[in-house]
C-alpha cells in the first residue's frame, strides 16, 4: 500500500493543503492519506474522503537544552550568511537588549557562531539538537504513532516550525522518506535554519531552486522539485468565484467607483498601516485623487482589526473586508498558528482581486496575488530609521522583495505626495507594467496555477 503522511502545522498550511484540491489529488496517487495535524481535529470535519485519516498531533514545547542547540543552530545558520540584508536583519532583531539569563545565553550563541558556522559545525549542532529530545515523551509518541501507521512517504507542507523537530527525527530514524515544501518567497533568504534535513525538496519556482541549492548546499539539485505553490491555486478553483453584483452588493460598495484596496500587514511589521490608510482616506475626501474611487481594507489573518479604531471613527467612509478566520484551539504557544479560514474567505479575497482596481500594501506577498489578476501594485514604505515612524524601507533591501523592485513591476511610495501620484498615475494607466507583472511571476512562480495539487501529489508519488 502507498500511505502519504501529510504534516499541516498551521491555518496558512490549512488554507494551502486542505481548502486547495491537494487532499483530492493526493487521495487518487496514495491508497490512503493520513493528516498530522497541529491543528485540532474538528478542524477538518469538512473533509468527507473515506481513505483520508485525521491524526491530531500533541504539540512539543521544546525543553531548555533543546532550545539552546536550536537556537545555535539557527543563528549560526545566519551568520554564514549575513552578506544578505534579510539575514543580517533577523540576526539584529534577534539580538537581546538585556542581560536576562536566557539574553545572555543568546549572546553567548551569537559571539560562538561568528566563528563556528561551518555547514559541518550546523549539522553537528542539529545531530545535538535531535539528541536532546530523542527520549522525551512527545517523541516516544510519535515513534508510536508512525511504527502503527508506517506511511510510505512523509510530507511536511512547512519547512521551518521548531516544534515539529521531533517528528522529523523519527521519521528520518525509522526510515520514512521526507518531503517538504519552501513555504513562502522570504523564507531562504531571510530565515534561520529549517527544522532539519529532510530527503527531498518542492519549490515555487527555479529561482527558489537555487536558493535552496546556495543555502543549503548539502542538497543535491535532484532533490528539489520545482512544483509552484498551492497558495494561488484557489484563484483558479470555481467554487471560489463570486460574481460582481454579489461582490459590490456584500460589501456596500458603490458601483459607479472604482475600487482601492490597501491590504494589512500584521501589527508586527504593519505599524504604519494606520498612517498610509489615513493618507488615502483624506485623499479620497479632499479629491486629490483624480477619479472617483472608494477604499476597501483588508486586515491581516493574524490579528483583528482593533488596532484600526482610531481610523474607522475618523473615516467611516472607509470599507473594511476582515478576514473570516476562526480561532480552533486557545491554549497554544503560537496562538496565532490556530486560526483557519472560512471558505467564505477565500472568496471574499479572490472578488477583491478580481474587481479592485489597484492594490496598495507594505512590500507583501499580496503584491503576487493582485498581479495574478493584472492590477496595478503600489508599495508603500513610509517609515526610515531617523522620521519616527516604523522603518519600513528596510524590507526594499531584502533580497526577495529588491527582484520586485528591480522588475519595474510595482511603484514604490515613500511619502504621502508619492502615494497620491502614483495612485492617480495607476489609474490613468493601469496596463503600463503589464509585461513587467507577467515577468515577475513567471520568476516567481514557474508553474501554472492550474494543477498545482495535482503537480504536487504526482511528485511525491514518484
Amino acid at each position: 500500500m502507498k500511505k502519504l503522511g501529510v504534516v499541516i502545522t498551521d491555518g496558512v498550511g490549512f488554507r494551502n493543503y486542505v481548502m486547495s484540491d491537494f487532499l483530492k489529488e493526493a487521495s487518487k496517487q496514495f491508497d490512503s492519506v493520513i493528516v498530522y495535524s497541529g491543528l485540532p481535529k474538528s478542524a477538518y470535519k469538512s473533509i468527507e474522503n473515506s481513505n483520508i485519516i485525521i491524526k491530531e498531533l500533541t504539540v512539543f514545547n521544546e525543553p531548555k537544552l533543546t532550545w539552546f542547540f536550536r537556537k545555535w543552530k539557527e543563528v549560526a545558520h545566519l551568520k554564514k550568511y549575513q552578506n544578505f540584508f534579510g539575514m543580517k536583519a533577523s540576526l539584529a532583531l534577534g539580538y537581546p537588549s538585556n542581560n536576562s539569563l536566557r539574553s545572555l545565553l543568546i549572546k553567548f550563541i551569537y559571539a560562538i557562531t561568528s566563528i563556528f558556522n561551518t555547514s559541518k559545525s550546523i549539522l553537528f549542532i542539529e545531530k545535538l539538537q535531535f539528541l536532546s529530545f530523542s527520549t522525551h515523551k512527545v517523541t516516544k509518541e510519535y515513534v508510536k504513532i508512525l511504527k502503527e501507521d508506517i506511511p510510505t512517504h512523509l510530507f511536511f507542507t512547512h519547512q521551518r516550525p521548531p516544534y515539529l523537530a521531533p517528528f522529523l527525527y523519527v521519521a528520518l530514524k525509522l526510515k520514512i522518506p521526507t518531503t517538504t515544501f519552501i513555504f513562502s518567497w522570504d523564507n531562504l533568504a531571510s530565515k534561520g535554519r529549517m527544522l532539519g534535513s529532510f530527503n527531498h525538496f518542492m519549490v515555487w519556482s527555479n529561482l527558489m531552486k537555487e536558493e535552496l541549492l546556495y543555502f543549503y548546499p548539502n542538497v543535491k539539485p535532484n532533490d528539489v522539485k520545482v512544483v509552484g505553490t498551492p497558495q494561488f491555486e484557489p484563484y483558479v478553483l470555481d467554487r471560489y468565484t463570486m460574481n460582481e453584483n454579489d461582490f459590490f452588493s456584500k460589501f456596500k460598495l458603490d458601483t459607479s467607483k472604482k475600487i482601492l484596496c490597501y491590504s494589512c500587514a500584521d501589527v508586527s511589521i504593519g505599524k504604519n498601516d494606520p498612517i498610509v490608510i489615513s493618507v488615502i482616506a483624506k485623499a479620497i475626501r479632499n479629491k486629490s485623487i483624480n477619479e472617483q474611487v472608494q477604499l476597501i481594507v483588508r486586515t491581516s489573518p493574524a490579528e483583528d482589526e482593533s488596532r484600526f479604531k482610531e481610523v474607522k471613527n475618523e473615516f467611516p467612509e472607509i470599507i473594511w473586508n476582515v478576514p473570516k478566520w476562526i480561532l480552533t484551539r486557545e491554549n497554544h504557544i503560537e496562538r496565532w498558528s490556530q486560526r483557519i479560514p472560512l471558505e467564505e474567505d477565500i472568496r471574499d479575497l479572490r472578488a477583491l482581486l478580481t474587481y479592485s482596481a489597484i492594490s496598495i500594501n507594505m512590500c507583501s506577498t499580496m503584491s503576487l496575488d493582485f498581479m495574478l489578476f493584472n492590477k496595478p501594485v503600489i508599495n508603500t514604505v513610509f517609515g526610515t530609521k531617523n522620521n519616527g515612524l516604523y522603518d519600513d524601507q528596510k524590507f526594499l533591501n531584502y533580497d526577495h522583495y529588491k527582484k520586485v523592485i528591480e522588475s519595474g513591476a510595482v511603484v514604490i511610495a515613500k511619502n504621502e505626495y508619492e502615494l497620491i501620484s502614483a495612485i492617480n498615475n495607476e489609474l490613468t494607466a493601469p496596463e503600463k507594467r503589464k509585461q513587467q507583472r507577467e515577468k515577475l511571476i513567471a520568476l516567481q512562480i514557474s508553474k501554472e496555477l492550474k494543477g498545482t495539487s495535482k503537480r504536487i501529489a504526482e511528485n511525491l508519488a514518484l
